[in-house]
């Protein structure tokens, strides 16, 4: 068969057969790159040699886990390493990925052989790092090596049963005239993977990295080809990284564990709460506690709001850590049903600690940290507040009331503002306020208050 070549768009794989500027899949610009189409792509497809099975007589089997001794990684794969799992590990340049893995390598390897190939680093290079974070490993053993194929092969001779690689964009097969990184590349490699562990039910992890949009470099298809994809993030001024769950086929998604950058490598974080608050007895003006939820796991965050007039004509809605959208609604929602004046107001929000929440249960925290930074008055002291705000100004309910209070009632917290309807005795010694207004609200924190900010 002639070789010929196409333009595949790196961002969707999306394939012309001539160059382009705008992707006609993602309307991207400048995303397509040629590559070359051969007669080896045909076959490249793998297979699963198996039989069909019935259905009735499947028995019930509990999923074998592996814990790896790191409890916060434990956490947001569910409870353990699955056999047979393909984990992709994402995230941006310098945040720690490839000290995690060979973090959870070394404790692996305690228990069986496992194989960590590096793409990117010498054996030398990994060796530094592993000594600089005191690890201590069994039957651990290194390769620098980037062809699929030749991994695969050295992972059947050691016996691995775990194998990790760093990264996906450097490791290609040698089966497609494509180079690595690639879209065709790295929906191969990671087929190859995905059938590999299936076959054999040994457990995988793909390292991959983060483009400037924030998403994984490489196909879309590459998530759905994988089992369970965690995203490791973290800004470099803070010392806290998070990983998160995305996708999860043998847990709950949207897991969170919370881990501390230091010097000898990433420190678990069992009680993240204490990392995102400040350590002030009382709150000043302008700063609102809340409880999120990611997953299953509570924490209390604290967010800050600075109100204060505007020197331009249109005000500005600066957010870090909440989507600037939503500020945008809950101060209309003040706006319009409190008639408080926001409209020569410059808002600024952030949340402590540069943590991501998205929930809409800190809407209500949202609103009476602004609210508190406009009046200049601060929140009663030790005093959650949590609740979804909608647009004619009501309160909803939100999900697992009793745990955001459990959660604040251990740290300490003895007053908690909420939706009206969660007010059922469940032990916990905090004086709880139901309101179904975001009116009530206000004059349950704050008393009667005037239209307009007080000097």
């Amino acid at each position: 068969m002639k070789i010929r070549t196409q333009f595949v768009c790196q961002e969707c794989g999306y394939a012309c057969p001539k160059w382009v500027g705008k992707c006609p899949g993602c309307a991207r610009w400048s995303t397509l790159a040629e590559e070359r189409v051969g007669p080896a792509e045909v076959s490249a497809a793998p297979r699963f040699d198996s039989a069909p099975v019935r259905f009735d007589s499947l028995t019930e089997e509990s999923v074998q886990r592996r814990p790896t001794g790191l409890g916060e990684f434990d956490r947001v794969l569910g409870g353990g390493v699955v056999d047979g799992a393909l984990t992709l590990l994402g995230g941006d340049p310098g945040v720690g990925k490839s000290t995690l893995m060979l973090d959870v390598a070394a404790r692996l390897s305690l228990l069986h052989p496992v194989l960590y190939a590096s793409g990117e680093e010498s054996p030398q290079q990994i060796k530094l790092r592993g000594d600089r974070m005191g690890i201590e490993s069994g039957d651990l053993h290194v390769y620098s090596e980037m062809r699929v194929e030749r991994i695969l092969e050295v992972a059947d001779q050691l016996g691995a049963r775990t194998v990790l690689v760093d990264s996906i964009q450097t490791t290609f097969s040698e089966k497609l005239e494509m180079p690595p990184g690639s879209i065709g590349q790295v929906r191969e490699v990671a087929s190859q993977f995905l059938v590999w562990t299936k076959t054999k039910l040994i457990p995988a992890f793909l390292i991959g990295h983060i483009t400037k949009d924030g998403s994984l470099a490489g196909p879309k298809a590459l998530e759905h080809i994988v089992d369970t994809v965690l995203y490791f993030e973290g800004p470099r001024q803070h010392p806290h990284r998070i990983v998160r769950t995305i996708k999860n086929r043998f847990g709950a998604a949207n897991e969170l564990g919370v881990f501390e950058m230091a010097s000898d490598g990433l420190r678990p974080v069992e009680n993240p709460s204490g990392l995102f608050l400040s350590h002030r007895e009382e709150l000043e003006a302008g700063s609102a506690v809340t409880c999120s939820v990611e997953g299953s796991r509570p924490f209390l965050i604290e967010i800050q709001a600075l109100v204060s007039r505007t020197h331009f004509g249109t005000p500005r809605r600066l957010t870090k850590g909440v989507d600037t959208q939503r500020l945008a609604l809950v101060a209309a929602v003040i706006e319009k049903r409190l008639g408080v004046n926001l409209w020569d107001q410059d808002i600024y929000l952030n949340v402590v600690g540069g943590l991501e929440i998205d929930e809409p249960a800190a809407d209500l925290a949202v609103a009476a940290s602004v609210l508190s930074s406009l009046l200049n008055r601060p929140l009663p002291p030790s005093t959650i507040v949590f609740g979804e705000v909608g647009l004619n100004g009501e309160v909803r309910p939100c999900l697992y009331p009793e745990l955001r209070l459990k959660e604040a009632a251990s740290l300490g917290f003895s007053g908690a503002i909420l939706p009206a309807g969660t007010l059922a005795e469940d032990g916990l010694r905090i004086r709880r306020v139901g309101v179904a207004s975001l009116g009530e609200a206000v004059t349950a924190l704050f008393g009667e208050i005037d239209s307009g900010p007080q000097d």
